[in-house]
């Protein structure tokens, strides 16, 4: 894949090295910058403002991943990703391309149907839906909150596997 510059740099509100809850197993979790949905009772509020956040470089991302030989992926939240689709895109084909075996999960306030269109008109958002091995889709919607599901908010989200190699998970439900 040929990287142009504007890929190379990431706006974000935060990572985390290890977390356990965004997804499953052990993950390196990147906090976009930036959301249009502003969902009442967001669990991330502080990632909606465009302006906020900081901006890193997609190596220095990879190069956190390659430190942590227990990682099992690497989860895209927010924020919202597909605002940010081109570098996420580079930075999930490196880590594709690592050989460490790592999946890719995406959190997106969108709804899968929302993406696939969205993908007809946008070639990043296309490139980066094509490498998501997991995405959880669709806003959080506070009157449908459930603290029983595993990896979203609401019960109005979903699960979606869109990698065959992943579908012996079974502790996504």
């Amino acid at each position: 894949m040929q990287t142009k510059i504007s890929d190379t740099r990431l706006k974000v509100s935060g990572i985390i090295d290890e977390s356990i809850v965004d997804g499953p197993g052990l993950r390196l979790t990147v906090f976009v910058q930036g959301c249009p949905h502003h969902c009442p009772g967001c669990h991330n509020p502080q990632t909606h403002d465009f302006e906020g956040g900081y901006w890193v470089d997609v190596e220095d991302i990879y190069k956190e991943c390659l430190e942590n030989p227990l990682l099992s992926g690497v989860t895209f939240s927010g924020g919202e990703p597909f605002c940010q689709p081109a570098p996420l895109y580079a930075l999930g084909c490196k880590i594709k391309s690592s050989g460490l075996g790592l999946n890719l999960m995406v959190y997106s306030g969108y709804t899968y149907a929302q993406l696939q269109a969205m993908a007809k008109e946008n070639q990043d958002v296309a490139n980066l839906l094509s490498i998501t091995d997991i995405l959880v889709d669709g806003p959080y919607i506070e009157a449908l909150r459930n603290l029983e599901l595993k990896y979203r908010g609401s019960s109005n989200q979903n699960v979606i596997i869109l990698s065959s190699a992943l579908d012996n998970l079974v502790d996504l439900d």
